[in-house]
């Protein structure tokens, strides 16, 4: 059975859809199946990936709205192991659609029941809100990422994010667990990005991961050519950064193996 990650955080800019795109084509660069799921309206996960949002005629949307099967919806992407079921702008009008709806909260867990056992791993990109669609996303993931910017303000708002986490363990899903806290937009001659880490790590000790993205130039090229970093430029920092990232957390889950990939680039 695959495991179902969330990547999560209301606030914009903290390197969420960077992380969901570059986290998702590293377990495929380790040989691992991977799905990655684009659950927000700006689709940038899916031009991240290499796809037109314009030319999408079907996702997620149909998927949630109109009970469409995922594999009806499902891109193959350029790379080995990594599948994308892609968002454009109708994902906007879901909210609305599926505010009548039965068991609203409960459409992608469905959703995933058709398809969990097909993959070793769903990576979801949320949008940065806490509405019915990153409320859906909670209810059916196993665990969360929660990536948290090296910058003033860091820890804004993510109060509230934990608290929507805890409504849903409560509520709706009682076995989701925060995978992780990831520090992102570190960059090392900054004080105050020194200061970030030391304040995060102190607040919330084992749960932040012991990988940090660094700021890197290649990092942030990548999207505009509609690839992950490591497909990009696989020596760069944003690259190494995201590598040992899915290996930290396949570590945690007591699924580490050695691939020829880490056999070339160890």
């Amino acid at each position: 059975m695959g495991k179902i990650i969330a990547i999560v955080n209301q606030k914009g800019g903290v390197g969420k859809t960077t992380t969901a795109i570059n986290l998702a084509a590293s377990f495929a660069a380790l040989e691992y199946k991977t799905l990655l799921i684009d659950a927000d309206p700006q689709a940038n996960a899916t031009s991240g990936i290499g796809f037109d949002p314009a030319n999408i005629k079907t996702g997620l949307y149909e998927c949630l709205v109109h009970d469409m099967a995922p594999k009806d919806v499902l891109l193959k992407t350029e790379y080995d192991y990594l599948e994308l079921i892609p968002s454009n702008i109708d994902l906007v009008g879901a909210e609305i659609e599926m505010v009548d709806l039965p068991h609203r909260e409960l459409m992608m867990r469905r959703m995933f029941e058709k398809m969990q056992n097909d993959y070793d791993f769903i990576v979801i990109d949320c949008s940065p809100s806490l509405g019915l669609i990153t409320t859906n996303a909670l209810t059916a993931a196993h665990s969360v990422i929660i990536p948290v910017q090296c910058e003033f303000f860091a820890l804004e708002g993510l109060g509230k994010l934990l608290n929507t986490i805890k409504i849903v363990q409560t509520n709706l899903n009682p076995s989701l667990k925060i995978e992780g806290i990831l520090l992102t937009m570190y960059d090392l001659r900054l004080r105050l990005s020194n200061q970030v880490v030391e304040d995060v790590k102190m607040h919330f000790q084992q749960l932040v991961f012991d990988t940090i993205i660094q700021r890197n130039v290649k990092l942030s090229e990548a999207p505009g050519h509609g690839m992950p970093v490591i497909n990009y430029d696989i020596e760069s920092k944003g690259s190494l950064n995201y590598l040992n990232l899915a290996r930290e957390i396949l570590q945690k889950n007591g699924m580490t193996r050695i691939t020829e990939e880490e056999r070339i680039l160890n």
